[in-house]
Formats: structure tokens, C-alpha cells, sequence
């Protein structure tokens, strides 16, 4: 190719990296290197060019204990801090305790579970209601969070094993180490290490199960699984309402997570409807997705966005036994997409020059991933979309003929 051939084309790939296309992965491989297998991420050989490879940043301070997986569940509340939840009020609670509600109780207090202190709490709303979809922003709208603690010393204190069953939701639920998203300046300095998906995850919450509830969104993501969570569990239960975005995201650094035996209502503005973006060893199975046009479950990873590294490939997810459901076939996004984005997104290059991750790389990496025995209601099997020989797509039936 002539050297003014290959400059046009880079430009014609960014030029298009809002959109899903070839061109943008031909401008990544140029300007990024091959991308690299087996499954573990191989370094770039190259050196970038511009700017110079940077020192690697110390490691940030590590969590203070190692990953606590089974926990004694915590005694119930005391009359007072029930009192406290149950009155009418909006200030966030924050519940280190073990407590059951009745079917007749209107919670509208944002619920917090913060750092070990909460670890073993369970909610157990016995039918009941927890609201807050009043609030003006997403924050107001967040009817729990299970986070960590960063101590003033800087390690972070991450909860384990808390559990939230029986609940009406109307709201949002939020899981959450070293940031909400994979975008803050916490993740951006961790991402700068090799070491940061395993930092990440041991920064933050753990088995964390929910189990037999009922969201009506409003109007967002009604369960956000954020950086580092890993052992998460969505199952058993209901996803109505709307959300502008999707209804599960499985962020950056998360690993092993299950959503299963539920039935997502839910519909999304444009998006698909579970994203696993830079997650890997998930299980999403025995779903039902009843309004799938805009897309089921898409596998990527966000390169580059908010200037911080992703790491993780999104590998070794199950997709299996799923039922999809299409209204028309006019438009129809795919039921499950692996590798959907693969450098097209305009974000991609501002992630600083490292040898690793989405900087050496802007390509998904959605390899060793399993789409088995799903059914494509009003579709046809050719929804499920993959370019990669090492990801297994078989027994899936579609009943649309189309």
C-alpha cells in the first residue's frame, strides 16, 4: 500500500469510529500492533512512537485483608435503625445488620452497604417497596449500593456476602469497588499498572447476591455491576421499566458474575440489553428477554474511554439456554454479539502508550466465550453474531425464518 493510501485510510477509520466497522480495526492494527494470542493479553512488541513508553506509576495501596468468601450472616438491625429506615426521608442509610421488612412497608431512603462492616448483611424485604425513583439524578435514583471503604490510610475495605431478596425496586442497584464506573481517576492511575485487574477486584464487593426482586426503572440502568465486582448474582427475578442505556452492565475488571432464571421486561431507548464490557467468566443463562429488537447481550470492551486502560478480555462468559423475543424484524439488533465493538468507538485512542490492556490493543478480544442452546423467538439463528474461531456458537434455534 502507498504511504498516501494508508494515511487516508486511518483517516476514513476514525472518521467512521462511531460506527461498527472495518476500517476502524484496520487503523487500530496499524497504529497498535497485531492483536495477540493465546487468551492471556500478549504485550505489544512495538514501542509507540509518540508519546515515549511512561514509568510505570507505584502501585496503589492494597486492600488490607485478603478476599473474605464465607461470612457469618449479621444479627438483625436494632429497633432504632429500623425506625430510621422506615421513616419517611430521603438521606442515604447506611446498614451494617441483618434486617426484614413486610410486604406493607415503603422504604424511600437510599440503602448503603459499605466496606466488611456490612459483610453477611442481608435485606429481606418480604414483599416490600423500596422507592426512590423521585430523585432528580442517577445518584438519588440508586435505591442500594454495596461499595467499598477507602480508609484514610488509603487501603480499601471491601463488603462480602451480602444478600437482598424479596424486594420491589423502584430504582437503581449499584456495585462498586474503586469507582462506579471504569471512568474516575482511580481507575485511570490503577489502569496504569499490570497489576490492576487484580487490584481492582480485590478492591472491591463480593458475592453479592439478589435474589427474587422486582425492578420497575426509572428511566436507567436498573443493576450495574462496576469495576473489580466479582461472584455478583441477579437471579430469580423480574427487570421492568424502562432505561435510556441497558438493564445489566457488567463493567471493566469484573469476573464471574451470574444473572440467571430471570425475565428483563425492560426496555432499552437504543442499547442492548445486558453488556459485558471487559468482563469475563460470567454466566448468563435461562433468561428470557422479552424485547430484544435493540440487541440481547453484547460482548466488548470499552478501549480507551475516560483515558483509562481496560484490561481483562471479555473471555470465558457462558451464554446458554436463553430465550429471546423479537417483535419485527425491521432493524432487529443481534441477540448476542461477540466483539461488537473492536476499536470503533472515537474514545479508543486516549488511553495513554503501555505495552498492555486496550492500549496495546484497542481490539475486543471476545474469545473462549460459550453461546449454546439459546431460542430466538421471532428470529433467526443468524442474530448470534461471532468472528472468532475459538468462541463455541452451536444448538441455537431460531423460530422467525429470517
Amino acid at each position: 500500500m502507498q504511504p498516501t493510501m494508508f494515511t487516508s485510510l486511518i483517516a476514513v477509520g476514525l472518521a467512521l469510529s462511531g460506527c461498527q466497522s472495518d476500517l476502524a480495526t484496520v487503523a487500530d492494527t496499524a497504529l497498535r500492533g497485531a492483536p495477540g494470542y493465546p487468551v492471556q493479553q500478549r504485550p505489544d512488541q512495538s514501542q509507540p512512537n509518540t508519546p515515549s513508553q511512561p514509568t510505570e506509576p507505584s502501585r496503589p495501596t492494597p486492600p488490607t485483608a485478603p478476599p473474605v468468601e464465607d461470612v457469618v450472616e449479621k444479627p438483625a438491625c436494632d429497633a432504632d435503625m429500623q425506625a430510621k429506615l422506615k421513616t419517611p426521608g430521603t438521606d442515604a442509610v447506611t446498614l451494617a445488620c441483618s434486617l426484614r421488612l413486610s410486604s406493607s412497608d415503603v422504604i424511600t431512603h437510599p440503602v448503603v452497604f459499605e466496606g466488611s462492616a456490612a459483610s453477611g448483611s442481608v435485606l429481606d424485604c418480604g414483599g416490600g417497596l423500596l422507592d426512590v425513583s423521585a430523585g432528580q439524578s442517577r445518584k438519588e435514583k440508586t435505591a442500594i449500593a454495596v461499595r467499598s471503604r477507602k480508609s484514610a490510610a488509603g487501603a480499601w475495605d471491601a463488603p462480602s456476602s451480602v444478600t437482598i431478596r424479596n424486594c420491589r425496586i423502584k430504582g437503581f442497584v449499584r456495585l462498586y469497588g474503586l469507582g462506579e464506573n471504569a471512568n474516575g481517576e482511580t481507575m485511570k492511575l490503577s489502569s496504569r499498572n499490570r497489576d490492576h485487574t487484580a487490584f481492582a477486584q480485590a478492591s472491591a464487593p463480593r458475592n453479592v447476591r439478589l435474589e427474587n426482586v422486582t425492578f420497575d426503572a426509572p428511566d436507567g440502568i436498573p443493576f450495574y455491576v462496576g469495576p473489580g465486582v466479582t461472584n455478583a448474582a441477579l437471579v430469580n427475578s423480574k427487570v421492568n421499566g424502562r432505561s435510556t442505556a441497558v438493564a445489566v452492565y457488567l463493567d471493566a475488571e469484573s469476573a464471574n458474575n451470574t444473572i440467571s432464571n430471570n425475565v428483563f421486561g425492560l426496555t432499552t431507548e437504543k442499547r442492548e440489553l445486558i453488556a459485558i464490557d471487559g468482563s469475563a467468566g460470567n454466566r448468563i443463562t435461562n433468561n428470557t428477554f422479552e424485547h430484544t429488537d435493540n440487541g440481547g447481550v453484547f460482548v466488548y470492551r470499552n478501549c480507551g474511554e475516560g483515558g483509562v486502560i481496560r484490561h481483562q478480555k471479555p473471555q470465558f462468559n457462558q451464554i446458554v439456554g436463553n430465550t429471546f423475543r423479537y417483535r419485527s424484524s425491521f432493524l432487529a439488533r443481534p441477540a448476542v454479539w461477540l466483539n461488537s465493538r473492536n476499536g470503533s468507538s472515537s474514545y479508543c485512542f486516549k488511553d495513554p502508550a503501555y505495552p498492555f490492556g486496550s492500549s496495546a490493543s484497542n481490539l475486543d478480544f471476545a474469545e473462549n466465550n460459550v453461546v449454546r442452546n439459546n431460542r430466538l423467538d421471532g428470529g433467526s439463528a443468524s442474530l448470534i453474531r461471532n468472528d472468532d474461531p475459538s468462541n463455541e456458537v452451536s444448538g441455537n434455534i431460531g423460530s422467525g425464518g429470517w
